[in-house]
């Protein structure tokens, strides 16, 4: 069984999270720019087996998508031009910015660590898998 792969994509940074071998346990990988998105795919798909990639949905309170949605369309394109065997599907994940911040508050992160936009980023990729796992 391969590990899924959650991605939390921004236009300047991308927060990615991943399962263990038995897709029971989410945790956070790195946060990458997005300009180097691609490569770090790669050299990822290249070392581990990945069985599924969850891409977030940015939705606003009434449902419909954000303005970086255009952008994730173009990533989506490219990815599946390059990863054609793999499984993508679509998370939503509204408010996972919000759970991100308050899970560093929960956590004791000092205001400077919780600063931190990369961290926020990766964190959030951890929760949209969490989420992901709880209701598959």
């Amino acid at each position: 069984m391969g590990r899924i792969l959650a991605i939390d994509y921004g236009t300047k940074r991308t927060g990615i999270a991943i399962t263990d071998e038995l897709q029971l346990i989410a945790s956070g990988l790195t946060t990458v720019s997005t300009a180097e998105l691609m490569p770090f795919l790669k050299k990822y798909f290249d070392d581990e087996k990945v069985a599924l990639v969850l891409v977030g949905e940015p939705k606003q309170k009434d449902g419909t998508h954000s303005d970086v949605e255009a952008s994730i369309q173009k990533f989506l394109k490219k990815f599946s031009a390059i990863f054609p065997s793999l499984e993508v599907k679509r998370v939503d994940e509204r408010y996972t910015s919000k759970m991100a911040f308050q899970t560093m508050i929960d956590s004791g992160l000092k205001k400077k660590q919780r600063r931190n936009k990369a961290l926020i980023d990766e964190i959030s990729a951890t929760i949209i898998l969490q989420e992901y796992l709880y209701h598959k």
